[in-house]
């Protein structure tokens, strides 16, 4: 389930609790498109702002609303305890994969993120993509250490940073860490505006935060890099520059929220506090790239 486009839809949450008619349409919504698979409680999904009980019930809202498209839920916590709790919620509520970052308050070293994949990954009975995401994390993953942990049982993907602006770096990038792990494993791409550099360049999967929103414009970047037409796919994701240049400045989420909301997908608010929406002013600006864009829809 590993490959392809994975588009990651927000979870929309107010202080009353989670939005979940909203949050079903937005997952069939993906069904529709036939995305590869559905990326539930990512940091696109807000995770770490929802209880053990919210979890639970999205992941299950998830799976009843993707119509067979295989869901991967987000099971990262601060706790190896609650890690495993959160994945036997998510297994129980029927998901094909599981997606872990290693949350932190103190920093961590390598053999403690070593010591909470092991850990978990012997309790699962669904594969496992790791998440190495230090822009929120503040984990550093060496590719030595994504070696250990893609060794581990269970282990079918690692979702990777952002490849280098440089095509022949990016080949290089993915090709030092293919090295290094089992054949059975698979490198997923993210940070969405390079995400089609990490395609071309060998990734086997996106996992998309534009993809939860507008599944049918990453769809045609992903099946483009996916027929080996480079050029196609980097011409489509340089016509929605205007939303990666807002994305790079404001944060993918809550550009996300303010496009979710302007069509009409999700109400006012739909971040959790002390998370804030865009201002007015930059609100604006997302109505002005998404037109720019071609994303009205």
């Amino acid at each position: 389930m590993f490959r392809g486009l994975s588009a990651f839809p927000l979870t929309p949450t107010t202080e009353q609790g989670v939005d979940e008619a909203a949050y079903a349409a937005l997952v069939a919504r993906l069904a529709a498109a036939r995305v590869d698979s559905i990326g539930a409680l990512g940091s696109t999904g807000g995770y770490a702002y929802l209880t053990r009980e919210q979890r639970a019930r999205v992941a299950k809202i998830a799976v009843d609303a993707a119509d067979g498209v295989p869901v991967m839920v987000g099971i990262g916590a601060l706790r190896t305890s609650q890690v495993l709790e959160l994945a036997e919620d998510a297994q129980k509520a029927g998901v094909s994969g599981l997606l872990l970052a290693p949350m932190t308050y103190q920093l961590l070293t390598e053999d403690e993120v070593f010591g909470l994949y092991e850990d978990v990954t012997r309790e699962l009975s669904v594969p496992l993509c790791v998440y190495d995401n230090p822009g929120t994390t503040h984990v550093h993953f060496s590719d030595e250490l994504h070696g250990r942990i893609a060794r581990l049982p269970n282990v079918g993907s690692i979702k990777i940073p952002g490849v280098p602006d440089d095509p022949r770096e990016a080949e290089l990038r993915v090709a030092a860490l293919r090295a290094l792990i089992p054949d059975t494993v698979t490198i997923g791409v993210s940070g969405d505006w390079t995400a089609t550099r990490g395609l071309n360049s060998g990734g086997d999967a996106w996992y998309s935060v534009l993809g939860g929103t507008f599944p049918m414009a990453a769809l045609a970047i992903t099946r483009a890099a996916q027929a080996g037409h480079a050029d196609q796919a980097t011409e489509l994701s340089a016509r929605l520059e205007p939303l990666w240049t807002l994305f790079r400045r404001h944060g993918s989420l809550r550009v996300i929220s303010a496009a979710a909301s302007h069509l009409g997908l999700v109400g006012e608010p739909n971040l959790p506090l002390p998370l804030r929406g865009l201002d007015e002013a930059a609100r604006q600006n997302v109505v002005a790239a998404l037109a720019a864009a071609g994303l009205t829809s």
